[in-house]
């Protein structure tokens, strides 16, 4: 099978960026759009000039981890090595669930393909429509925000901080996207989070970006959360809180909290 390296470029680059873009999603990380695309361009230079070099068993093996350990760090936005290392073992392990579903298929249907760079290059192009249906999703998704707007569930919310407790009005918010260490933050009010905790001991903050422009506020864990929508009842565990910077009178829920265990 002939190879063209233009097509194994476009092709790897398409599949580095799927994949990097799942990882993404599944570890919640923050990291934009333009990190991921100038990291899938560097595996898919990779991907053309690794053939060449010739190594071959446990090395080869060892250069490629390696070289998809270099995207990762590239492609993501960490504030902690648990961050980088979460991300990079979704993506390790969406590459080799991908690559071995590929093979298979691709015997039982007599399809022709060849290995480069820890992908495959086939007859078939797989990168490509993958790819495609990538950016349509995020194309419809952008759409949907813009135009059908953030749904709101009203909600009823008990917080516990070791021997400290606090109750206040709350409602799902599927405009949060606020992560910190790739957990969900709840955002609370200022006089909430004061009995509760002292801002002066809290030592994390994350950056949010709002209508007003990005700010940065503090960060601290709730042992424990009940909530209450009216149809079910939740608790959660070991829940991020983020204290606003702006006045505000319910507590802004995460919509990740929102599924019944």
């Amino acid at each position: 099978m002939q190879v063209y390296a233009e097509y194994a470029i476009i092709e790897n680059f398409c599949m580095d960026f799927t994949l990097l873009a799942a990882a993404k999603a599944a570890s919640k990380n923050p990291a934009k759009y333009w990190r991921i695309a100038l990291a899938s361009v560097l595996g898919a230079c990779f991907a053309v000039v690794y053939p060449l070099i010739g190594l071959g068993g446990a090395v080869g093996i060892i250069v490629k981890l390696v070289a998809g350990a270099a995207m990762c760090a590239l492609a993501g936005k960490y504030q902690t090595v648990k961050g980088y290392l979460k991300f990079t073992a979704v993506f390790t392990a969406a590459t080799f669930l991908t690559g071995g579903a590929l093979i298979a298929v691709f015997s039982l249907a007599g399809v022709k393909y060849k290995e480069g760079g820890g992908y495959i290059l086939s007859s078939v192009p797989i990168g490509i429509p993958l790819f495609a249906a990538l950016v349509l999703l995020l194309i419809v998704k952008r759409i949907k925000q813009k135009f059908v707007g953030a749904k709101c569930v009203a909600a009823a919310c008990k917080i516990f901080v070791g021997e400290k407790q606090a109750s206040c009005p709350a409602f799902y918010d599927s405009g949060n996207k606020v992560y910190c260490h790739g957990a969900p933050v709840s955002i609370v009010p200022a006089h909430i989070a004061k009995k509760l905790t002292e801002a002066e001991g809290i030592k994390t903050y994350v950056d949010i970006h709002t209508v007003a422009g990005k700010s940065k506020i503090a960060v601290f864990t709730a042992e424990k959360i009940e909530i209450d929508d009216g149809k079910n009842n939740v608790t959660r565990h070991n829940v991020m809180l983020g204290i606003s910077p702006q006045h505000i009178n319910k507590i802004v829920l995460h919509p990740d909290l929102s599924e019944v265990n």
